[in-house]
C-alpha cells in the first residue's frame, strides 16, 4: 500500500493552505467556582460544564459543529478513510469458550461495528447466532458489555450499554431457547455478573443520581447486590458496600467451585482490598488485606486453600497460597515466586500457566498445585500472546496464540 506517500504529498499541500487559517472556537462560559483542598484554594471555572443543562448541551453541539466543519475540509480525508477500511476488512474470530453443551466464539466478518457471538452444539455440530449486538437497536448504538453463564450453561445474563453510557441494563435469558425469562435489571454501573448456582447472580451499582445530574452526580458508594431469579429488582439483597464501606469500585465473583464469594474493593485503578465469604459454611466476610498499597486477586481455590496473585513484596508479581482459616498476608507462602521477569497467571484443568515476557517473547510454564513443573507443556519461547482456557473438570485445555 502507498499510504505514506499519499499522506506526505497531501499533507504538504494541505499544510500550506489550510493549517494557516485561524480556528475560531465557540465561547465557553466561565464561572467563579473555587474549592479549598488542604488549605489551598483551587479555581474550577468550568464546573458548570459538568451539569446536564441546556447551556452545556448547546456548548457541546457548537464544539461538535466546529470540529466537523474543520475536518470536512481536509481534502485527503476520504482517501485515508477508504484505505483504512481496506486494511481493517478481514475476518476476525475470537478464542472459543465452552458453556454447557455449546462452544461459543465471537466473529466479525470484517467491517461489522460489533462482533457477533456464535455457538456450536457440541453434539450435533450445528452452528447458530447466539447474540448479535448489531441488532440490539435500530441505529446500532447499543453494545454488549458483559456476558455470564451459570455453571450448567443453561442460564445466561448479559449487560448492554445504550449510546455508550456507563449505566447498563442486565437481560436474563434461558441460554438454550435464548428467550428472556426475567425482568430487565436497570441502573447498573461498573459491574460484572457472577452466578450462584441456578438461584441468581451478583452485580454492582450505585444509587441512581437525581434527574439532571447523571454526569455530575456523586457516585462514591458502590454496592454489591444479589438478584434472585423471578423476583423484582426492588427486592434484590444488598450484600456489600454502601455507607458502611464506601468504595468507588466493588467487584464480586463466585469461585468456580461455588463455595466462595470474593469481593475486590478499590478507590482507584491501582491497589485493592480483598474480602471473602464462605458460602458453604456460612459466616461473615473476612478481609484478606487492608489498604490499597498492593494489587491482589484470588485466581483459584481448592477446599480451604486459596491461591492469590499479588505484587506484595514482588513488583514482578508472584502466586501465593494461603487458607480460608487465616488468609492474612502474614500466612502467604510462595507457590510461584517472583523472578526477574514479569509473571502472568492463567488457570485451567487444575493447573497454573505462568507466562513470562522474555526478550519480547512469551514463555510459558505449567505448574500443578504442588509447584511441580510439567515440562511437556512448556512453550518453546518462539511465540507470544499465549492464552489458556479450561474449566476445572473440562476434558481438554485449549491454548491460543
Amino acid at each position: 500500500m502507498k499510504l505514506r506517500p499519499i499522506l506526505l504529498t497531501a499533507g504538504v499541500l494541505f499544510s500550506a493552505t489550510f493549517y494557516s487559517q485561524k480556528m475560531i472556537y465557540p465561547k465557553t462560559l466561565k464561572g467563579n467556582q473555587t474549592d479549598t483542598y488542604f488549605g489551598t484554594a483551587v479555581a474550577d471555572p468550568y464546573r458548570d460544564l459538568e451539569n446536564d443543562s441546556e447551556a452545556t448541551k448547546k456548548w457541546v453541539d457548537e464544539e461538535v459543529a466546529n470540529s466537523q466543519n474543520y475536518l470536512s475540509k481536509i481534502p485527503f480525508r476520504d482517501q485515508i478513510k477508504n484505505q483504512l477500511r481496506d486494511i481493517w476488512n478481514y475476518e476476525k474470530i475470537s478464542a472459543p469458550f465452552k458453556e454447557g453443551d455449546y462452544t461459543y466464539y465471537y466473529k466479525n466478518d470484517g467491517l461489522q461495528a460489533q462482533s457477533v457471538l456464535y455457538r456450536t452444539n457440541n453434539k450435533t455440530k450445528a452452528t447458530e447466532v447466539f447474540l448479535d449486538p448489531n441488532k440490539f437497536s435500530e441505529k446500532g448504538t447499543t453494545s454488549l458489555s458483559q456476558l455470564s453463564f451459570n455453571k450448567k450453561g443453561n442460564l445466561a445474563a448479559y449487560s448492554i450499554s445504550e449510546g455508550g453510557s456507563d449505566w447498563n441494563k442486565i437481560i436474563i435469558i434461558d441460554a438454550i431457547t435464548k428467550k428472556q425469562i426475567d425482568e430487565t435489571i436497570v441502573d447498573v454501573k461498573f459491574s460484572g455478573i457472577s452466578w450462584q448456582g441456578d438461584e441468581g447472580f451478583y452485580y454492582s451499582s450505585y444509587d441512581k443520581p437525581k434527574e439532571g445530574t447523571v454526569l455530575s452526580g456523586m457516585t462514591d458508594k458502590h454496592k454489591v447486590y444479589f438478584h434472585k431469579l423471578n423476583t423484582k429488582q426492588s427486592a434484590d439483597q444488598l450484600i456489600f458496600g454502601g455507607d458502611k464501606t464506601p468504595r468507588r469500585y466493588l467487584g464480586a465473583g463466585v469461585s468456580e467451585d461455588q463455595r466462595y464469594l470474593i469481593i475486590s474493593a478499590a478507590n482507584a485503578t491501582n491497589g485493592n482490598e480483598l474480602y471473602i465469604k464462605d458460602l458453604k459454611n456460612g459466616g461473615d466476610f473476612v478481609q484478606i488485606n487492608k489498604g490499597f498499597d498492593i494489587n491482589v486477586s484470588i485466581v483459584d481455590t481448592q477446599g480451604d486453600d486459596l491461591y492469590i496473585f499479588t505484587d506484595k513484596d514482588a513488583p514482578n508479581m508472584r502466586l501465593v497460597k494461603t487458607s480460608i482459616k487465616n488468609p492474612s498476608p502474614e500466612t502467604w507462602k510462595d507457590l510461584i515466586p517472583e523472578t526477574e521477569n514479569v509473571l502472568g497467571i492463567t488457570t485451567g484443568g487444575g493447573y497454573f500457566f505462568a507466562t513470562y515476557m522474555i526478550d519480547a517473547i512469551d514463555k510459558v510454564k505449567q505448574f500443578d498445585r504442588n509447584r511441580k513443573i510439567n515440562k511437556r507443556n512448556c512453550s518453546s519461547g518462539k511465540r507470544n500472546d499465549w492464552r489458556f482456557w479450561r474449566k476445572r473438570k473440562g476434558e481438554r485445555t485449549l491454548f491460543f496464540i
